[in-house]
């Protein structure tokens, strides 16, 4: 069996497993946030039980539209609140930050534990060697309710990594190589794994961000395991030599429409977005800090600073980061999801031309189906905001200047 296959066995009480079987797992963390929340609250009242399996592994968190932006969304936080409430779960609220890096943070688990979330990007936990299984409303409210879930065991391909990345080329570089490759359904319904003595050059950070965006080929599963290769028990193994990865963005409207950011330079944008559970820690701030110190936004250019929670804002504070962002012209929101969910704090129209460090520029992911959106990292957000066109990170002169006329 490879990595991925005996936490799947140690969860469901079996010496082993193989690829297709179907098993029952016991879960070791249950989340959701407030918009898949209320409806996995309705499912597990129509079961009919009055307790969770256990009131200290089942999280909330309110996330995607805090503060509300309309009374619908309020009304879901009052469901939310209300059940935790009742069951003694705990919830966050009041913009304590995204799902997923509350959970990193507060309730992080440990390598081969199995964490079940009702949101696409539950995979983010990977990166700290979790079995992380994205899932609907009503799977989450069984999970809720017994403890449990119902899989069928994935196939496994393994992403094997050697060698240093390039200066500039981060975890979201290194995602979005990978996501041009399978495409965005080419790992429907299988797991992902990186290992190789590559991963060794890649920080925490970097691994959840590239964890994260596992969804966006399809994969169930997104996890780090070794130095060493998984096992001759995986289905293939794609190698990936680090250095030969350039720095790259995403362009409109596929995570998968890949291209150098050098070959983009005459692309002209309205609006810059750092944060989400993509690319919202401290890492990715210190990285746009390190730019805005030296350089002004660039007067054409909305830029929205959104980090990904309550600490990593309180470590910005205490760093003086958020008075150097908001002097360099930057916008510093609440810690949430902001607009990568495409509900509030800044949207974009038909006009607006958006670089995000978010996970998906699908249309109208963001606002009006034909705002152009192109995904790229933290270093790569901040030389855009400046220029005011998408630029290569490090192509800024770093005693300050503008780029533009």
């Amino acid at each position: 069996m490879n990595f991925v296959e005996e936490y799947l066995a140690r969860a469901a009480g079996l010496d082993t497993v193989v690829a297709g079987q179907d098993i029952r797992c016991r879960v070791d963390l249950v989340a959701a946030h407030d918009v898949t929340g209320p409806m996995a609250i309705q499912q597990f009242e129509q079961i009919g039980i009055d307790h969770v399996f256990d009131p200290q592994k089942v999280v909330m968190v309110i996330d995607h539209i805090f503060p509300a932006a309309t009374v619908q969304a309020k009304t879901m936080h009052w469901i939310m609140k209300d059940f935790a409430r009742q069951y003694g779960i705990t919830l966050y609220d009041k913009g304590q930050g995204v799902i997923h890096q509350v959970l990193a943070e507060s309730h992080r688990l440990q390598p081969g534990a199995i964490l079940v979330g009702a949101d696409s990007h539950t995979c983010t936990a990977g990166g700290y060697g979790v079995i992380a299984i994205p899932v609907g409303s009503t799977e989450l409210a069984a999970a809720m309710a017994t403890g449990t879930i119902d899989i069928e065991v994935p196939e496994v391909i393994e992403v094997y990594m050697t060698g240093q990345p390039q200066a500039y080329v981060s975890g979201k570089d290194i995602v979005l190589t990978l996501i041009k490759e399978f495409g965005v359904a080419g790992l429907t319904d299988k797991a992902v794994v990186f290992t190789g003595p590559g991963i060794t050059a890649i920080s925490i950070d970097e691994r959840l961000t590239i964890c994260n965006m596992g969804i966006e080929m399809g994969a169930m599963i997104a996890c780090f395991g070794g130095e060493t290769t998984a096992a001759p028990a995986v289905a293939h193994t794609v190698p990936l030599a680090l250095e030969t990865i350039a720095v790259v963005a995403a362009c409109p409207h596929s995570p998968a429409n890949v291209r150098p950011v050098a070959e983009l330079a005459a692309v002209e944008v309205t609006q810059v977005v750092v944060g989400s559970c993509t690319n919202g820690r401290l890492s990715d701030m210190e990285q746009v800090v390190n730019v805005l110190k030296h350089h002004q936004v660039h007067p054409a250019v909305t830029m929205l600073i959104i980090p990904a929670s309550k600490n990593v804002l309180a470590a910005m504070e205490t760093a003086g980061w958020c008075k150097i962002l908001r002097d360099a012209g930057a916008v510093i929101t609440n810690p949430g999801c902001g607009p990568c969910f495409g509900a509030h704090q800044g949207l974009g129209t038909e006009r607006d031309v958006i670089l995000s460090t978010t996970n998906r520029n699908f249309p109208g992911r963001m606002g009006h189906r034909n705002a152009r959106i192109y995904l790229a990292s933290a270093a790569t957000a901040a030389a855009t905001a400046v220029c005011g066109r998408i630029t290569q990170p490090g192509s800024l002169p770093l005693e300050g200047g503008v780029c533009y006329e």
